[in-house]
């Protein structure tokens, strides 16, 4: 049996400094028992010669120097992972909350998981359809892409990431070959719901959420399981009133258990973590009871380091079948993208889709603006065979369309409406419609790709033929509606 230490010198927020141990490594499990004998799990965070940081999991209420008991037990935090963790709900610390039985595991794996070994890294390709036109089509998602939501105090990010985690999927080649055909006016019929998805079984979303409030996680859980999308998910679900180090461990339990279904299983996962800026609020409380100096607006200086240690979980590795694909979620503190949570994100991952205010209080939802949101890889994932062979010109040209509206919407605010032209005044329609039918869906509505470029394909028909000068003459031809 290991040895109980009983020197507690000091007790600092989540912290617990034990004197005079021998053997201790870093990230080492420790179970902490108090005088009453209740237990509570712990982990090392500092180790040298002769004394050990303890970070507790849970709160240090009611720990005493006296009569406390730390007992280092020579492992680190394992989560137990099984094909039975889908349909499940887990607390932050991956304990079941959902009634069902503990996990008879298969494995047990390190929640730190192992980096990628770049040599070993494919490059992210294919396309993963959430049914969310402005993503779809013009911030195109690619499995094993890391693709962060950029969001702001009040803004509907939780909505948005339960949306994707319903309604993302991979499309099979006869969904491809059948919407790549289209009807006389020029739009696609869904094939969604025509053509069964083979692929539907391997593919799953992990689901992560850090310091929500406990609105936020019945309704979470409310709706995958009103939709059904439980059967193909793994909840991690850690609230605002669980203990602040639980926060740091539950993204990485998601990932690990991310890992195991792509790598071991062969699943296509989509992990959606929020919020991000509650883990790194997490992270800077636990670095100031530790009494480290402060880097950016009081977040540690390593930050980055530990962000990359998340985002870099995502990716193919060649030879294995699964992939991850991680869409993070944060909350930009006073709608600042220059603050150091937006800003390390950005340099990590590949680009970012931007919710706006001024797109929500006009009742758009969800509110991702095209202007500030890119996806640095969506051209490996738009085309023909991927999605459709005018999917590339139609996201350059509606993009350039809308920001040209939007600049004479400004100008005409000033001028006056009547001293635009014929052709800015099809912009300015544009605009509208844009923001009306493109870009508003609403949080049920699940569009296939050749929808969104149907959708697109007719709003283009507002402008004259010579000002879509970003699409081919051909695929104006084939798709533009007979009626423009």
């Amino acid at each position: 049996m290991s040895t109980a230490y009983k020197t507690i010198r000091d007790i600092a927020g989540p912290l617990l400094v034990v004197e005079g141990v021998e053997g201790v490594a870093y990230d080492e499990l420790c179970s902490v028992e108090l005088s009453s004998g209740e237990q509570r799990l712990g982990k090392v965070l500092e180790s040298r010669k002769g004394l050990a940081v303890v970070q507790l999991f849970e709160s240090t209420q009611g720990i005493t120097t006296d009569g406390t008991k730390v007992r280092f037990l020579g492992r680190s935090f394992e989560l137990p992972v099984s094909k039975d963790m889908l349909g499940r709900m887990f607390s932050g610390s991956g304990t079941p909350i959902d009634g069902g039985p503990a996990i008879v595991p298969d494995r047990k794996l390190d929640i730190n998981g192992a980096p990628i070994n770049p040599f070993t890294r494919d490059f992210p390709e294919d396309f993963i359809q959430t049914g969310i036109s402005t993503i779809d089509v013009l911030n195109t998602l690619v499995r094993g892409q890391k693709l962060p939501i950029f969001s702001g105090a009040g803004l509907p990010h939780a909505s948005l990431a339960a949306q994707i985690a319903r309604q993302a999927r991979v499309l099979t080649k006869e969904e491809v070959e059948r919407g790549s055909e289209p009807d006389s006016n020029g739009s696609t019929s869904n094939p969604q719901s025509q053509v069964p998805n083979p692929q539907e079984g391997k593919f799953a979303v992990v689901f992560g959420a850090m310091g929500i409030t406990f609105e936020e996680a019945q309704y979470f859980k409310k709706e995958f399981e009103r939709t059904g999308a439980l059967s193909r998910a793994v909840l991690f679900l850690n609230t605002a009133d669980n203990p602040v180090v639980e926060r740091i461990a539950t993204p990485r339990l998601a990932l690990t258990a991310a890992e195991y279904l792509a790598f071991e299983l062969d699943y296509h996962v989509t992990v959606i973590l929020t919020d991000m800026t509650n883990y790194c609020e997490a992270l800077r409380e636990v670095s100031a009871a530790r009494k480290e100096v402060p880097g950016r607006r009081g977040y540690p200086g390593y930050l980055y380091t530990d962000l990359a240690t998340l985002y870099e979980r995502a990716g193919r590795i060649r030879g294995k079948k699964g992939s991850i694909t991680q869409i993070p979620i944060l909350t930009m503190p006073e709608d600042d993208v220059t603050h150091p949570i937006p800003d390390l994100t950005g340099y990590i991952t590949e680009g970012q889709i931007r919710l706006d205010r001024g797109l929500f209080q006009r009742g758009m939802i969800p509110p991702v603006i095209p202007m500030g949101s890119l996806s640095r890889l969506k051209g490996k994932a738009q085309g023909e065979g991927i999605t459709r062979e005018d999917h590339s010109g139609m996201d350059a040209q509606l993009t350039s369309a809308y920001a040209r509206g939007t600049e004479i919407r400004e100008l005409a605010v000033i001028l006056g409406e009547s001293s635009l032209n014929d052709t800015d005044r099809a912009y300015l329609k544009f605009a509208d419609r844009f923001e009306r039918e493109f870009i508003a869906q609403g949080e049920r509505e699940n569009r296939s790709i050749f929808d969104s470029l149907a959708i697109g394909w007719n709003l283009l028909a507002e402008l004259p033929r010579s000002e879509l000068k970003r699409v081919k003459p051909a695929y104006i031809e084939k798709y533009l509606p007979t009626s423009a």
